[in-house]
């Protein structure tokens, strides 16, 4: 499998940021590292499953950065690679994650399997269910609503004018043998995920941010149907 498509596995998510993009990713590092003190008047667990139990659907845009920080005491954050693109979700468990600049990538659940396609490698991999989570944060938010099935909920405090959950993964045989992330963070406002973060063991970050976002809207059980072009090469993960 190429590099590339591995790290299409770090994906995170952002509900919307109506604020200058490096300000935006100023607020996401401090609420990383927890610089200041957090001082929550309102259970981000709780605006969560709010989130997941009652938007049954949605599209909009994304802005995924790769993050590097400099060494040193003075810690600044510094985008090193960003990808552009849509998606659109649909409980439960289907989902389409479609990477536009700047390379073409095609990300679908629909509910029984996960398909990744690189349009340059002209590469198709599939993933079984029960790794489907595992596979892609995208199932976090746009999945099953069982997130406590995988994930233990612990509220973080507020940082950034977001109120903060830390999601801890359970120690499952279907979740944990394939789970590539040591911290995943989600920043909730209005009952709505404005920011996600997730770092990896070798301390990659990877930052989302959504706009344009359309709650419980119609959609098309075809934005979930992927036909592999003739000639694909097709890696089947068990």
């Amino acid at each position: 499998m190429s590099v590339r498509l591995l790290c299409n596995q770090l994906y995170l998510f952002v509900a919307r940021a109506n604020m200058p993009r490096p300000y935006f990713l100023g607020l996401l590092i401090l609420g990383m590292f927890g610089i200041g003190q957090p001082t929550c008047a309102n259970d981000a667990v709780e605006q969560l499953r709010s989130f997941t139990k009652n938007t049954r659907s949605a599209s909009g845009d994304f802005l995924q950065q790769q993050v590097s920080l400099s060494s040193g005491s003075d810690v600044k954050p510094r985008v090193v690679r960003q990808q552009q693109g849509t998606f659109v979700f649909s409980r439960p468990g289907r989902f389409s994650w479609n990477t536009l600049k700047p390379f073409e990538q095609v990300m679908i659940a629909d509910g029984k399997q996960l398909m990744m396609w690189d349009k340059d490698l002209n590469q198709v991999t599939y993933r079984k269910p029960n790794l489907a989570l595992a596979a892609s944060p995208a199932a976090i938010l746009f999945g099953n609503t069982a997130l406590e099935e995988y994930f233990e909920l612990n509220n973080a405090g507020e940082r950034g004018n977001l109120f903060w959950v830390e999601l801890i993964p359970k120690n499952s045989k279907d979740s944990a043998e394939d789970m590539p992330y040591t911290k995943i963070g989600i920043g909730m406002a209005g009952n709505l995920p404005i920011a996600m973060e997730l770092r990896d063991q070798f301390g990659n970050i990877v930052l989302l941010s959504f706009s344009n976002l359309k709650t419980n809207i119609s959609i098309s059980p075809s934005q979930f149907i992927f036909k592999a072009p003739s000639g694909a090469e097709v890696l089947k993960l068990q």
